[in-house]
Parts: structure tokens; sequence; C-alpha cells
């Protein structure tokens, strides 16, 4: 059965990944409901995953879509590395741009180094790189000779990257979610979706982003919608407090409401805990 088949919101502070920290850095809760996520995805076995996450390649007033054939990057966390080379779907993402401009989403693609899209790598980041080695891209690409090479992970499922621009409304993105959907029944393809997200980044003074009372709240405001099925309320969630909250899964979040409105989902709130200044929340969706 071709279509959407599986999501999760995952959260992507690198020390949950266990080659790089052996105590999660105290997200333990964190680590196991990630890799129930994992096997979870594996059971659906997507194509593709499509990842939107907000750390990626930004460009202003766009959504921006990675377009190489490759995907390339290192999480790094207490002196230890990863590095991953993973295959784009350059036809799933051709696909989705046509499906968003055709709900009137502004979407940018891509690309880097080669002026060949299949001689073109792009840059992945954490945010992109943490949720995905869970969800069967856990292997080590150091010393690959050939970047644009076959690696063993591919016969895994290919990813699409998004990156939103947080200078469009709010409801572009729930359209973009929906043109995930759209994009997923047109095609012959099994397709995950993944919402990449930390949340309030203001639970600690002595965090980068200080104190604020707005994480606490703004965190349980989105647990609640999340263990009530229904993400896309969360789209009034006054401005101010997501400021003060310094979240980032807002609008990966919204994305995934979009993909739930064209294809119904059933969630399972499976964790969340703020082991540092940041709240990291993991649930999983499959097909109601």
């Amino acid at each position: 059965m071709a279509g959407i088949v599986f999501a999760c919101i995952a959260p992507h502070g690198t020390m949950v990944v266990p080659p790089l920290s052996d105590d999660a850095g105290g997200a333990m809760q964190t680590r196991n409901a990630l890799l129930e996520v994992g096997r979870r995805c594996a059971a659906a076995r997507p194509d593709v995953i499509v990842v939107a996450t907000p750390h990626g390649m930004r460009v202003d007033n766009t959504i921006c879509l990675a377009a190489g054939a490759r995907g390339i990057g290192t999480l790094s966390y207490g002196g230890r590395s990863i590095d991953f080379n993973v295959p784009i779907d350059m036809d799933f993402t051709d696909l989705l741009a046509e499906k968003a401009q055709a709900r009137g989403v502004p979407v940018a693609l891509a690309s880097y180094a080669g002026n060949r899209r299949d001689q073109s790598a792009n840059p992945l980041e954490w945010g992109t790189l943490t949720p995905l080695w869970f969800l069967g891209f856990n292997y080590d690409m150091a010393g690959s000779a050939d970047p644009m090479a076959k690696e063993p992970g591919d016969q895994g499922p290919s990813i699409v990257v998004a990156a939103p621009s947080r200078l469009l409304p709010r409801q572009k993105m729930v359209e973009f979610g929906q043109a995930v959907a759209d994009a997923a029944a047109a095609s012959d393809k099994r397709v995950a979706f993944l919402a990449s997200c930390d949340w309030g980044h203001t639970h600690l003074e002595s965090g980068p982003y200080g104190y604020d009372p707005a994480a606490k709240e703004a965190d349980g405001m989105v647990v609640q919608a999340l263990k009530d099925n229904d993400p896309g309320r969360l789209i009034d969630l006054d401005d101010q407090l997501v400021r003060r909250a310094a979240m980032d899964g807002l609008w990966q979040t919204l994305m995934l409401a979009g993909v739930m409105k064209e294809a119904p989902l059933k969630g399972e709130f499976l964790s969340y805990e703020v082991p540092s200044y940041f709240g990291m929340m993991v649930a999983a969706y499959t097909p109601a």
C-alpha cells in the first residue's frame, strides 16, 4: 500500500543517540521512546522518510527542500562523532515541490557543490540526523571514499528534507503537510513523515536562553494537544508565548497536522522530559 504509512514527532538533542552518550545526557526516557519509534517505523516499511527540520538550510518566506542526490553530515557529542551519507529521493522531492506549489505554498529547492543534481550533496544537521539515527540510519559512514557512491544503508528508505521559514504564515505549514500527503497518494511509495522538534528552550536560567516560565506553560499545552491527537490546534498558540518559550517544534508539528488532514493518523504520546534547558517529546502516528 502506497501513501502515508507512519509519522512521528521526535526531538533532536544529540545526547540521546546511543553511540554518542552512555547515559543519554539524562534523557533515557526519551532515548527509549525513540528506540520504540524506530521499531514502529521499521514495521511500517517506508520507502521514503520526509523530514521536517527547524535547523536545515532555510530560505526566507519559503519551505526549502534539499535537492541534491545525497545528504551528508556529522553528529558530535562529548568527544564522539558519527558520519552520515544517505540517499535523497530526488523524484519524490520534485513531486512534493509540485504538490506544494499547487496548494500555493512557496518552495525553494537547494543543492550544493556539483552543478548536476546527481553530483550534488546537501549538508545535513543535527535536527535531521539525530532522529534519523533511530529510524534506521544507524550506520557509520566514516571513511567513505566516494560521497556520491551507494552506501550500505541504501537498501533502506531514502529521505526528503524540508526546512520551513518562520516568516511564512502558520497556515502554510499546514498546507505543506497536506502537500506531503498529496505527493504520497500520487506516488507508488510508502511514505513516513518525521517532525523533528524540540520545545521550550527557557527551562533553566543557566541555559543559553535563560529562564522563562512560558517554557513550562507552552510545553504543557503541546503535550495536551498531542495526547488529544489534535496537533492542529497549536496553530493558535500565542506568538508572545512561543517567543518567550523559545520553542522550535511548532512549525514542523503544524506540517504533521496538515498530513493528518489528508491522511488520518492515530497518535500515541510516548514521552516528555526536560533533562536540561529544553523540552523533548516523542509521539508516534499510524494510519487511523
